[in-house]
């Protein structure tokens, strides 16, 4: 250690302690606006006080603050008034505004593994004044660990179940079939509206997407133990129908839709079910997104060449001005020939031979195909390639 108000380095360089930094602290849930100013405020004074030491404002919950709230942050961050440090059981990329997140460095707290937890709970027997009035013995962690999901305030929350009724000098026994009996209802880390939120819905349907039943069955288990929200789970299972079986089984889309409107109808829970049902058929269908690269790719075409005209051919003529303009001229009604099929163009003039759709190997396609190579020839045989 150096001199008084000092310290020293490893070379035996003596250097000066910083002056102490005035700490403030909010709440966002009990906090507005108006707090905030104040304590800005504070912090400007502080400044002035002890410029060497720029004020720390510690703001609990930071993601309950609405946008506004976030805003009247930003200017006093960006001129160093205040360094701020926001805690969030969210992820900030969906709680944060964007222009106070560019400015602040994220850093991630990982859940407490076994050893934390086991440390946690000897120091609370041992040191909290009610606890240590009592005879706890825990006889097995496993229940005890998992539920609560590497959260310190979810443990000592179970351990206050487990004890609230309790007298001093009661004995209570811990292990996992009292841990699970005790729980009103299983406390697993999913939050709607958070990033657990976004984390498994997204590998349920890359579970799917990847043909893993079993997988994407554990997924839907996650959600439905956790809450979510039946239709949230069934409109996404309609997009993936689409998205990601889309032609090479048609009927996923039919059975997809029809699971929504069944659960609309049974309820719950028997809809896990129905839900379940339809995860398992979509994961082991087989898979094809040419039909969402087509659309892409169409809309692609859209944005770079613009609103091309439309082909006189096929505009409609409802009055005799369009019929003399040319309206539907020529045009030729495909039911009129054999097989309900004439070639002409359909598309503008500048894209006349432009492939969107291509297939991909499958039984279905592979049938479409074939017939599209019938009717067109050497246009679709081409269409693995775009024109």
């Amino acid at each position: 250690m150096g001199a008084s108000g000092g310290w020293q380095d490893f070379s035996g360089k003596n250097h000066i302690r910083p002056p102490e930094s005035a700490f403030f602290t909010l709440s966002a849930v009990t906090s507005g606006v108006k707090e905030v100013r104040e304590v800005i405020d504070k912090c400007k004074s502080s400044s002035l006080f002890s410029p060497a030491a720029r004020p720390i404002l510690f703001i609990d919950e930071i993601h309950r603050f609405s946008k506004s709230q976030q805003d009247s942050l930003l200017n006093a961050v960006e001129t160093g008034v205040v360094t701020l440090i926001g805690a969030t059981t969210e992820n900030p990329s969906f709680e944060v505004i964007r222009p106070l997140l560019s400015r602040c460095q994220i850093y991630t707290l990982k859940p407490l593994d076994e050893d934390d937890l086991a440390a946690l709970v000897k120091r609370a027997l041992e040191n909290d004044k009610f606890l240590k009035k009592l005879d706890v013995t825990i006889k097995e962690t496993d229940a005890l660990y998992r539920y609560s999901g590497g959260d310190a305030r979810k443990l000592l929350n179970i351990l206050d179940l487990m004890t609230q009724n309790a007298t001093e000098g009661d004995k209570i026994i811990i292990d996992n079939k009292s841990v699970t009996e005790n729980l009103q209802q299983n406390p697993a880390a999913y939050d709607k509206g958070g990033e657990m939120h976004y984390d498994i819905i997204s590998a349920f349907i890359k579970s799917i997407r990847g043909s893993d039943p079993d997988a994407a069955v554990y997924w839907l288990a996650r959600m439905v133990a956790g809450g979510e929200d039946p239709k949230f789970i069934a409109r996404r299972l309609v997009i993936s129908a689409a998205e990601d079986i889309g032609l090479a089984n048609p009927n996923a889309l039919l059975l997809a839709n029809a699971c929504f409107d069944a659960l609309e109808k049974i309820g719950w829970p028997e809809g896990r079910i129905i839900l379940a049902e339809t995860t398992v058929y979509l994961a082991s269908s087989p898979k094809s997104n040419s039909a969402y690269m087509a659309i892409n790719d169409a809309l692609g075409e859209v944005s770079s060449s613009g609103d091309l005209p439309v082909p006189l051919h096929l505009r409609n003529a409802p009055t005799e001005l369009m019929k003399s303009m040319g309206y539907g001229k020529d045009y030729k009604y495909a039911h009129d020939y054999p097989g309900n099929f004439v070639k002409q163009q359909y598309l503008p003039d500048g894209l006349k031979n432009r492939c969107f759709w291509i297939p991909q190997r499958n039984a279905s396609e592979d049938k479409l195909k074939e017939r599209l190579e019938r009717l067109w020839g050497d246009r679709f045989g081409n269409s693995t390639k775009k024109q």
